[in-house]
């Protein structure tokens, strides 16, 4: 029988980026409030210290702030005729591990999504006509639109002390910055970070075709800076050991960096560490939890956790996952299209193409994760999906983010992979290369969801969850869209060589090469719960003192990197909480 602890107001379910905003947004309430981890502690001092951060063997080969799959993992097929298979080994996408999740090694490239794709179907109904739609492709509209959430990326970016250069600011489009995006209160709280050779001729030949670069927004500080809770962020020095690592330098917005120093101060609020929670209990009834069950890994015993508020704060597949084995929402049948939970997973459609520079040297040992350059003329709104063919959307951006020796040798073609040739080859070409990538968006279909595997378990007993997904002709028609204007831009550069890499016709989705840990969907929200697991504040439509953060609440991936969306709408989501929910629990649509 498992321990019972103390009651809670509040139990948040994991310790990253969402789980240390409503965690201090709920403590500063005066409710006391405890975090749940599944793996261990970490703080910028020891955990990211110089010089043994700067391990490219055991954090960027090996990886060392990731999950493990032998303690948590999911199985994997192509379509529903296929046996799913366990993911034995890292490689497509790296969720984080312990406090601060994947918010310790990402590399900090902080995005506000489209007003468009916040109501991605209506928009393309009324533009474009329902007709363009794929029978089986399932996209919907968030249940809330940018203009509601504009304040809380507002806010999410001034605490997490985002660098940029604005480009629409209530209306007025701003030279130099992105003149594509949704308008925005005020500028960003930093200016731009400096920028390294690749991005100024990016920026020179994007200029030269008519097109509008500008600076990547970055949550890597260009200058000293202090938020709202009195965290203080350093200016980038450019080490080059951002993604994949911890910041040493306390410049990369994280967790430890922006909020947790601050929430640890808050004496109504707790965490414990090698915690796993296994369950979401709920009341007889089925309308409301009580609380949480998880595992005790140093006391090596299950725990009762009750609490009268539940926030699910996990990653994107674990948070699916804990719904799925608590009962939350209807599990989802591709067959019949009934059902929610672990409806909708998207991933992110990528491309790329690598130039080489036999007269120019690049340097790429200065880097930061989010430098560079980058254009939206190719965006979700600016696109005619009905001539084009497609649905969908990539801002093109250039990037110098390492020069990391085992992982950041790039060759051209015809260089050996191994021997004195290949040797040769990285005395000639380290430095010299650059590319120009596509990130774009990926679109949501009937038969890409999640669901519990009918034969592996986890170390209790659980079972693992599925994923069924592969590449649709849609994704990859967007991809060669973007492949055909980004390979003008490089001939216009006259680089030496060049090559490209694009998924074309009959790809597969590939689970073992690193992708991106841009993986959504699965709890999503919008307007209708017969179509959705939260609603539009992100609260589980059939039990209401349960809530779920993360990129799992995206009903189709958006072109751009998640965790500005993510951060923004956790601010959303504590507010009604905090101004809403509390006075008066109960469903809050």
């Amino acid at each position: 029988m498992a321990r019972e602890e103390k009651r809670k107001d509040v139990v948040i379910v994991g310790l990253g980026w969402t789980g240390s905003i409503l965690g201090i947004e709920l403590a500063d309430e005066g409710l006391e409030v405890l975090a749940l981890e599944r793996g261990p502690d970490r703080d910028t001092v020891p955990d990211f210290q110089y010089p043994d951060v700067a391990d490219e063997l055991r954090y960027g080969v090996r990886h060392g702030f990731m999950q493990k799959p032998k303690n948590s993992t999911i199985t994997m097929r192509h379509n529903t005729n296929e046996t799913a298979l366990p993911y034995r080994q890292l490689g497509s996408y790296l969720p984080g591990d312990g406090v601060g999740g994947a918010g310790i090694h990402w590399n900090g490239h902080n995005w506000r999504a489209m007003a468009e794709e916040f109501r991605l179907r209506s928009y393309v109904e009324e533009e474009f006509g329902a007709d363009i739609i794929p029978d089986d492709m399932t996209i919907q509209d968030w249940g809330v639109t940018y203009d509601e959430l504009e304040p809380h990326f507002d806010r999410f970016e001034y605490m997490a002390g985002i660098a940029g250069q604005a480009g629409n600011i209530n209306g007025e489009i701003i030279p130099g910055g992105n003149p594509f995006e949704a308008p925005r209160s005020r500028d960003f709280p930093m200016p731009p970070l400096p920028q390294t050779l690749n991005g100024r001729m990016f920026k020179e030949a994007a200029e030269a075709m008519g097109l509008h670069p500008f600076p990547r927004p970055a949550a890597n500080a260009s200058e000293a800076y202090v938020n709202e809770y009195g965290m203080q962020l350093g200016p980038c020095n450019y080490c080059g050991f951002c993604e994949r690592y911890g910041c040493l330098n306390y410049s990369k917005a994280s967790p430890q960096t922006c909020i947790l120093d601050a929430l640890k101060r808050r004496p109504n609020f707790s965490y414990r560490t090698h915690c796993e929670v296994l369950k979401v209990e709920k009341a007889a009834d089925g309308k409301t939890a009580t609380g949480v069950t998880y595992w005790d890994e140093e006391a090596g015993e299950e725990v009762f956790q009750p609490a009268d508020l539940v926030i699910l704060a996990a990653y994107q597949l674990h948070n699916t996952h804990l719904m799925l084995l608590s009962g939350l929402g209807e599990p989802y049948n591709p067959l019949t299209g009934e059902g929610v939970t672990g409806k909708n997973y998207s991933y992110q459609m990528t491309g790329g193409t690598g130039m080489f520079f036999e007269d120019i040297e690049f340097n790429p040992f200065v880097g930061a994760g989010s430098n560079g350059y980058c254009i939206d003329d190719y965006a979700i709104n600016q696109i005619d999906f009905a001539a084009e063919g497609f649905i969908g959307g990539s801002y093109i951006s250039t990037s110098q983010t390492n020069g990391q020796p085992i992982r950041s040798m790039s060759l051209p073609g015809g260089v050996p992979r191994w021997g004195a040739g290949w040797k040769e080859g990285i005395k000639k070409w380290y430095g010299h290369s650059m590319s120009i990538g596509s990130h774009g968006s990926n679109m949501s279909f009937r038969d890409c969801y999640l669901d519990l595997d009918p034969t592996y378990t986890d170390p209790h007993g659980r079972p693992l969850m599925r994923l069924t997904f592969d590449w649709k002709d849609n994704d990859i028609r967007m991809t060669q869209f973007m492949r055909r204007q980004i390979e003008p831009i490089v001939q216009s550069m006259n680089p030496t060589s060049w090559g490209s890499g694009y998924k074309q016709e009959g790809a597969r989705y590939d689970i073992r090469p690193y992708q991106t840990t841009h993986n959504v969907g699965g709890t999503i929200m919008g307007e209708d719960p017969k179509t959705s697991v939260l609603n539009r504040y992100l609260q589980c439509w059939d039990v209401h003192n349960v809530f779920a953060m993360g990129a799992g609440a995206f009903p189709q991936n958006i072109q751009y990197n998640p965790t500005g969306v993510v951060g923004a709408l956790a601010y959303w989501a504590s507010e009604a909480i905090r101004k809403d929910y509390l006075p008066n629990p109960r469903p809050l649509v």
